[in-house]
């Protein structure tokens, strides 16, 4: 697990919410640092777990997807990786956190759905 990880505040969480094919979603490199994990081992676990991540759930971003959400982000959060990011809906998100351990990894849950429910509310209210 990475070290040094401070619980994030509801604002923080929604500024790594992007909105990709259509659906709010979050980006690996995203979860595991929120979740104090590196990103290998995040996806270690989620691929452990398999089955419970349909396509809805989670999916992997095409090269032009990656080169899009980069050009939108001023600072990449994950530089000079090989792999193209894997994108959670909020029922993925979800699901990691049941595959998961740890008590960081509960309060970031908690705090990660409180950001959606919060967004959600703001869209209807716009």
């Amino acid at each position: 697990m990475a070290e040094n990880t401070e619980l994030m505040t509801i604002d923080n969480i929604c500024n790594r919410v992007y909105f990709i094919r259509g659906q709010q979603v979050m980006l690996d490199c995203d979860l595991a640092e929120i979740y104090g994990y590196e990103v290998k081992r995040l996806n270690e676990q989620v691929k452990r777990n398999i089955t419970r991540f349909p396509e809805d759930f989670m999916f992997q971003l095409t090269t032009e997807e990656d080169e899009i959400l980069k050009s939108q982000i001023a600072t990449s959060s994950w530089g000079g990786k090989r792999k193209l990011p894997y994108a959670f809906t909020e029922q993925g998100i979800y699901m990691l956190a049941t595959v998961l351990r740890g008590e960081l990894a509960e309060q970031q849950s908690i705090f990660i759905m409180r950001a959606f429910r919060e967004m959600r509310h703001y869209i209807k209210q716009n």
